[in-house]
Order: structure tokens, then C-alpha cells, then sequence
């Protein structure tokens, strides 16, 4: 039996409460709050934003980016993938991601399995989804 898409959202409404109750998410947005509730953290945060988009804007223009600069810029990520807020932040945006990955991994096998039961045999048309 074929869906509509009001019967499609409305099970991707269900699939987001449950993704939205996840221990990944939670841990997500625990971390999340935690970088942002630390002064420090988000003073090295800022830094290297601004260090970076200075020196975008500096290739941009076609001045090249010097030893000096680069390795200014490697200091400051360094200092920041030690400290231990942003270290589980990014530890657990990489949970979450793989979460996504993995549920968008379900959806893109059961759309390529419906396609191949519609008859795209190995001579017929392929559907390829865009990955998230």
C-alpha cells in the first residue's frame, strides 16, 4: 500500500521524538550547554572563529597565509581540542552524527529495496539518495 506524505511526516514526527530522547542526543546537548556555560571555553572558541575568518578573508584577497599565521591558528586549536568541555563536545557531536548516519543508512536501504521489488533489476534504473 502505498503512503502519502502527511503519513510520512507524520512518522518522521514519531522518528524525531524518539532521536529527540536518545541517550546520543542528550549527551549532545549536555555538552553543548556545558562549552556554553564556560566563560573559558568559549573565549577560545571565539578566538580561533575570529583567527580563522581573518585569515579567510586574508586567501580570499589573494594575500598568502603566512608560517607565522598558521601556526598562531594551530596553537589556538590545540589549546582548545584539550580543553575536557570541548573535548566531550566533540566526542559527543560525533555520536550524534553517527546516529543520524546510521538512521539515514535505514531509510536509504529500504527505499533502494522497494526500488529493486518495482522491477530496477540490474539493467533498470537506480535511485541514489542525497546522504544527510
Amino acid at each position: 500500500m502505498p503512503s502519502d506524505t502527511q503519513q510520512v511526516m507524520d512518522e518522521a514526527e514519531k522518528l524525531a521524538q524518539l532521536v529527540a530522547q536518545h541517550p546520543a542526543v542528550q549527551k549532545y546537548k549536555s555538552a553543548q550547554k556545558s562549552v556554553a556555560d564556560d566563560p573559558e571555553a568559549a573565549r577560545m572558541l571565539a578566538d580561533f572563529d575570529r583567527a580563522y575568518q581573518r585569515l579567510a578573508q586574508q586567501q580570499q584577497t589573494g594575500m598568502p597565509i603566512t608560517d607565522a599565521q598558521q601556526d598562531q591558528l594551530e596553537s589556538l586549536q590545540s589549546r582548545i581540542m584539550s580543553h575536557i568541555k570541548i573535548k566531550a563536545l566533540n566526542m559527543s557531536q560525533v555520536e550524534y552524527v553517527d546516529l543520524r548516519r546510521r538512521i539515514s543508512a535505514v531509510i536509504d536501504g529500504a527505499v533502494q529495496e522497494q526500488a529493486g521489488a518495482a522491477g530496477a533489476g540490474p539493467g533498470g534504473p537506480r535511485i541514489t539518495m542525497p546522504r544527510a
